[in-house]
């Protein structure tokens, strides 16, 4: 995939033209601490890169970036309060114009689809280098899609090894645990997304005390006692974002 002149151009091979723009403005959300503060502080030291600020969850990158108003963020996948998948939704939909490059240890084609959907414009691993992590933001806040080599190899092999769907089959009735019903799975996927009672009530056009009266139902049924509860319910069920998964083929 074609990468267009970023940092370094010149020492990579590119020649330096045309006027200095001012450094990317970024923000740095990841939940380990020492990888958090290692990505700021080599980045920072980049003429053309500033970091204006950090996260360590999913909650705190959404108030960083609505503090900051950032050019990018740089957002590890798998953060405690909301996960990156959820985290870029919430951005691609309330500040589209802030690039969201991932960076994160997963290479599976599941997570990069779920990431791409969502609405980042970029995948990196985390074996990526400084200067590869900053073509990539530059690249991203331009406009252009990027793909780790290690990524772009895993969906090629997943696209080669899945099997056919079958022409003609008949849709399998979806089970769902604890004798939830379909409006209690929506409701609890977006929980398990982050989204408060006012949110959901906005997404799915339902009043505030009709959500409020389905996630009670939802923590009697589950005997879940409060919404972290029920969104690791939720992702052991398979209902955290895609929706309820159809039972297996027997």
């Amino acid at each position: 995939m074609f990468t267009p002149p970023g940092p370094g151009a010149a020492e990579n091979g590119y020649p330096a033209t045309g006027p200095v723009a001012p450094p990317l403005r970024i923000i740095v959300a990841d939940d380990q601490a020492s990888v958090r503060e290692g990505l700021a502080i080599m980045l920072d030291l980049l003429p053309d890169i500033t970091v204006v600020g950090t996260a360590a969850d999913g909650s705190q990158a959404l108030e960083a970036v609505a503090e900051h108003h950032p050019d990018a963020i740089l957002l590890d996948l798998h953060m405690p309060v909301m996960d990156g998948i959820a985290v870029t939704r919430r951005l691609t939909a309330e500040h589209p114009d802030v690039a969201v490059v991932v960076l994160t240890t997963y290479a599976d084609d599941a997570s990069v689809l779920d990431t791409l959907r969502a609405g980042a414009r970029a995948y990196l691993t985390k074996d990526a280098d400084r200067l590869h992590i900053a073509r990539t933001l530059h690249s991203a806040v331009t406009g252009y899609a990027v793909l780790d080599p290690q990524v772009q190899a895993a969906l090629l092999a997943a696209a080669a090894t899945r099997p056919t769907e079958p022409v003609a089959s008949e849709p399998r009735p979806v089970v769902l645990p604890d004798n939830l019903t379909a409006r209690e799975a929506e409701v609890l996927a977006l929980v398990a997304q982050g989204l408060s009672n006012t949110e959901i009530s906005a997404t799915l056009f339902l009043s505030g005390n009709t959500v409020k009266t389905h996630v009670n139902r939802i923590f009697s049924k589950t005997g879940c006692r409060d919404r972290v509860a029920a969104a690791n319910y939720a992702r052991r069920h398979g209902l955290d974002s895609a929706g309820p998964k159809s039972p297996p083929s027997t």
